[in-house]
Parts: structure tokens; C-alpha cells; sequence
């Protein structure tokens, strides 16, 4: 059986319906470790914190503020989370998700999602950006698993595009229009807190990943199986672990972010505002 129900969806749907009026976000952005700023620039923001969000639970990682925040961004209604569940907090893969189909009963039809993420292809470097093309998750179940709930699709959805292939060009276009150089590749989630062995990224080379990572996956899941279009982009905050003789910090990952933080938030708001 599934933990949570339909009902228990829309009840935290009908909370931030009363909360924004008339207000009908239709994209969706997650943000990843040190990336909530987007959230700050905001017009006209309705800020409502996890908390106060029927069944929601609270984000607990560094650097994730734990709000939604609605309102508009390069003219268009969004919905931004600053800061997202993970599994190595003690959450179900089907409450990591939980806000993504929340959203899409609020309208929400596009996902945006970012991360930070530790490069494994060694023809790259930290500090670069990468479009997600695809994702390896082997670990643990799904977030679709137990009883399917059909107001949101059906039982065995096709994973063959996750990542909508009309906003990856998008995206690529948009990131030669600036002048961004931006990787293309696929994303290996790992379910943490630890970050990955030397062996495990020489595993994931081995089946083409290209970043390693513990978050977009799961969310990306239910995205798909609701029917919403998705464009994932990763900061390779760092090498991965065995590429430099040195130990990976949660700090790197911070710093890596801030310093990336103009040239991602150029990329993100050009590929909104094209956005049809």
C-alpha cells in the first residue's frame, strides 16, 4: 500500500491554494545545495515554509532554506523550492517526491531542477555545468512504489524521456546564445549521506554516468509519472572521489556553488523566459 494517499495530497494543495488567491504557478523549480538563491529574486513573493504545509516534511541538508516560494520570474508563474528532501534524512523515496505532486495539482506542468553533484567524467572540470540527459538510479526503490494512485498516472510509467528532449535543446541553444559552455550528460544518484567511494565512481564510469549525486532523481520519477515536462541541470561542484588525492567537504560543494552562482542563475532564467 502506498503510505500516502490522494486525499493527503490534495489537502496540502488546498492549504496553498488559500494561501496564493487566485495565483496558479505553472513551473516548478528545485533547488539544490547552495542554489536557493533564485528564490530570493522573486517578484512579488508569497513565502510559505515546509512546515507550515499539511504532510510536508521539513528540509534538514546545509544550505537548503526549507520554503516554497511563489510568485514571477521572467514573467512566467513559478513555484521555487529552497531546498529539497532526501532520502538520507529519514525520508521515503514517496515523501522525497511529495512536493513535486502537489504542485502539479496546483498546475505546475514543468519541472526545473537543479543540483550539485560530483563530476566522474575526467575530461571535465569542477566548476562547469552540466544538462542532465538522463539518470542512473539502481538504488532502493522507487518513488512509485506500493499502490499506484491513477489521479496521477498510471502503474507502470514510460522512463524513455524523463528529460524532455524539446528543453534540452532548449537549453543547449540557450547556453550558446550566452556564451556558457555547458556538458551534456547522465546524473548517478547514490542515496548518501556518505559521499561515494573510489569505487563506486569507477563503477559509474563504467555504466556511462558522468556526475554523482543523492538528490533529482526520486523527484524526476514522479515528475514523469504525473504527465510534467523536465529540464535538469547539474553544477559539478567537484571531482569525484578517487579522481584528486584529496578528501571531498560538504564546504567544497558550498563554495563551488557560490562561485558558479551568476553564471547558472543567467542560464536557468534565459531557459524560463523561452519557456513555451
Amino acid at each position: 500500500m502506498s503510505e500516502l494517499t490522494f486525499a493527503q495530497y490534495e489537502e496540502s494543495a488546498q492549504a496553498l491554494r488559500r494561501r496564493l488567491g487566485n495565483f496558479r504557478p505553472e513551473v516548478l523549480l528545485i533547488l539544490g545545495s547552495g542554489l536557493g538563491f533564485l528564490g530570493d529574486v522573486v517578484e512579488d513573493p508569497v513565502c510559505v515554509s515546509y512546515r507550515d504545509i499539511p504532510h510536508f516534511k521539513a528540509s534538514t541538508a546545509p544550505g537548503h532554506k526549507g520554503q516554497l516560494v511563489f510568485g514571477t520570474l521572467e514573467g512566467r508563474p513559478v513555484a521555487v523550492m529552497q531546498g529539497r528532501m532526501h532520502h538520507y534524512e529519514g525520508y521515503s523515496y514517496e515523501e522525497v517526491s511529495y512536493a513535486v505532486r502537489v504542485l502539479r495539482l496546483l498546475g505546475c506542468y514543468t519541472l526545473i531542477v537543479t543540483n550539485a553533484a560530483g563530476c566522474i567524467n575526467t575530461a571535465w572540470k569542477a566548476g562547469e555545468l552540466m544538462l542532465i540527459s538522463d539518470h542512473i538510479k539502481f538504488f532502493l526503490e522507487s518513488p512509485l512504489r506500493g499502490e499506484n494512485i491513477p489521479e496521477f498516472g498510471v502503474r507502470f510509467p514510460d522512463a524513455s524521456h524523463l528529460y524532455t528532449p524539446a528543453l534540452r535543446t532548449l537549453a543547449r541553444e540557450t547556453a550558446g546564445e550566452l556564451g556558457i559552455d555547458l556538458k551534456e550528460g547522465v546524473y548517478m544518484y547514490f542515496p548518501g549521506p556518505q559521499y561515494e567511494t573510489p569505487a563506486e565512481i569507477r563503477a559509474g564510469r563504467i555504466l556511462g554516468a558522468d556526475a554523482a549525486g543523492m538528490s533529482t532523481a526520486p523527484e524526476v520519477i514522479a515528475a514523469g509519472h504525473c504527465g510534467m515536462r523536465v529540464l535538469g541541470f547539474t553544477l559539478l561542484s567537484n571531482m569525484a572521489a578517487g579522481i584528486l588525492d584529496q578528501p571531498l567537504s560538504e564546504q567544497e560543494v558550498l563554495d563551488a556553488a557560490e562561485a558558479c552562482k551568476e553564471k547558472f542563475s543567467r542560464l536557468v532564467l534565459a531557459c524560463l523566459k523561452k519557456l513555451s
